[in-house]
């Protein structure tokens, strides 16, 4: 089979690998990338309900989880998302703000992957598609990559392969093979920003509820808390503070979920009692959280059935610590399929946080998910994309 000698080959055509791939072009470098899809960014392309939330404005290092956390510092700085919007602004690619730093494009996620692989020609960047990875070698100067249309031979790789999510849409472990076959430790991984399941008791409890949304204060077993929206689905909870606070969650643990975090029951309780004594509790409850949740939990008779006068002292306290403390232990969660990101990756004990290098092997890096570095909802784990890429670029 035909060599085809290169000066970097890049693995995996997703936001990192391609961020990567245009800035080691730039450098006058011969760069190729090969990915085993049909289309270069796939996972940019449904993101955001298609609209991709492509970074955020409060990006900063406390925003990522990583077992070394300091490790993010120097890379988000020196391209920052500001950098990327940068980029954004040059190509005339319109975006809009939301809610908490969230940057969206206003017509498609295609706008985005346009960009980069307009910014990939321009770099003289190739990409080949439907290539999948067969053996990677080390060679003297460098490394020997076989993959099922061609061999290459470059004198820097970089593993751009993303994680274990979305496996429809090609997602394979084959960054962390090629981790574990140079001796670098890849830490235990598993499924984050991920909707939880429920115990069987739990999804009888609140079946029916699917499509209704209550804004809460989630809080983990480690005192990480996320105030946002949580979603009852079909299958358990889902929608953003359940999806933030899954990637500090372990199986076994309860969550605790304030589902009045702007009110105080007793207080609102003492004040409906003032007014209108004989109102029933389930109506009151009613009035500031939605109908069918409290129906639902007075079918489980898990709140008293009486008037607000009726209430003693510590049933009062109860319905304070059982509204603002409500625990609920999951199941588990839907795994890979569903989930955002994957947490867990490479060591970055054993890399260069300047470069994304290896510190074993010379020429080899990795960058993006693949990494042990996974980033909050809302646009974080893009930017860590942009910036991990960028950063291995300037060297690769």
């Amino acid at each position: 089979m035909a060599l085809q000698n290169v000066d970097v080959l890049v693995i995996g055509a997703g936001a990192a690998g391609l961020m990567c791939a245009i800035n080691a072009g730039y450098r006058g470098r011969s760069v190729v990338v090969v990915d085993m899809g049909k289309k270069p960014g796939r996972k940019i392309i449904i993101s955001g309900g298609g609209r991709c939330n492509f970074t955020n404005q409060n990006a900063e290092p406390e925003n990522y989880l990583c077992k070394n956390p300091h490790f993010v510092k120097s890379a988000l700085s020196r391209y920052s998302q500001y950098d990327f919007i940068d980029m954004v602004e040059r190509h005339a690619v319109d975006y809009h703000h939301k809610t908490l730093g969230q940057l969206f494009c206003d017509n498609s996620a295609h706008d985005i992957v346009d960009m980069l692989l307009t910014e990939c020609d321009w770099a003289g960047v190739q990409i080949h598609l439907q290539s999948e990875v067969h053996k990677v070698n080390q060679h003297h100067d460098g490394f020997i990559v076989t993959t099922n249309g061609k061999d290459y031979q470059c004198q820097s790789l970089v593993i751009a392969a993303g994680g274990l999510t979305m496996p429809k849409l090609g997602a394979t472990p084959i960054g962390y093979k090629i981790a574990e076959q140079f001796g670098l430790t890849v830490l235990p991984t598993c499924a984050a920003l991920v909707p939880f399941t429920l115990q069987d008791i739990d999804k009888q409890k609140f079946d029916g509820l699917s499509g209704i949304s209550v804004d809460c204060e989630v809080s983990s077993k480690n005192g990480t808390s996320f105030r946002e929206n949580i979603l009852f689905t079909h299958r358990g909870l889902s929608g953003p503070a359940i999806l933030q606070i899954s990637s500090y969650w372990k199986a076994g643990e309860d969550l605790s979920i304030n589902l009045l975090p702007e009110l105080n029951l007793t207080e609102h309780l003492a004040h409906v009692r003032q007014e209108s004594p004989q109102r029933a509790l389930k109506t009151a409850l009613s009035h500031i959280l939605p109908k069918r949740l409290i129906e639902r939990l007075y079918d489980a008779n898990e709140l008293p059935d009486k008037a607000i006068n009726q209430l003693t002292h510590s049933e009062i306290a109860e319905l304070e610590q059982y509204f603002h403390q409500w625990k609920i232990k999951p199941n588990g969660t839907e795994g890979y399929r569903t989930a955002e990101v994957t947490l867990g990756g490479v060591d970055t004990d054993e890399l260069s946080s300047k470069t994304m290098e290896s510190k074993k092997v010379p020429g080899l890096y990795f960058i993006g998910e693949v990494a042990d570095v996974t980033g909050w909802l809302g646009g974080y784990n893009f930017q860590w994309a942009w910036s991990s890429g960028w950063a291995a670029g300037q060297v690769a």
